[in-house]
């Protein structure tokens, strides 16, 4: 799967879950996603995707995850974190992606190619 933001395109191998095969049925996507604590983009899906959480402790930079049953996250900046996520998959280089983020919301492209 493929992250693009503005002119940077990032690789993305989605979990092993139902909620990643779920999403990737979806595809192509565009999320404007909300800017969330300085290290997260987030963006409400119109409809659920099938949650099996775990508390992952430390999130990396990179991870693209699931919160609840219908909030994507795209993390980029690394911390512990006591809350619980369904894995989606995971930036396979994450160079650069705090960068192409930006500051404030930003329009996310999700695609297979």
């Amino acid at each position: 799967m493929w992250m693009t933001v503005g002119e940077r395109r990032f690789a993305i191998t989605l979990a092993d879950t139902e909620a990643a095969r779920a999403l990737a049925a979806r595809l192509p996507l565009t999320l404007d996603m909300e800017e969330l604590n300085g290290n997260e983009k987030k963006k409400e899906l119109p409809q659920a995707l099938p949650a099996a959480t775990f508390q992952p402790e430390t999130i990396r930079t990179g991870d693209l995850l699931l919160w609840g049953s219908r909030t994507v996250v795209v993390f980029y900046t690394t911390f512990d974190s006591p809350y619980s996520y369904t894995r989606l998959g995971r930036v396979d280089d994450p160079a650069g992606l705090a960068q192409a983020l930006g500051r404030g919301d930003v329009r996310v492209v999700l695609s297979k190619n």
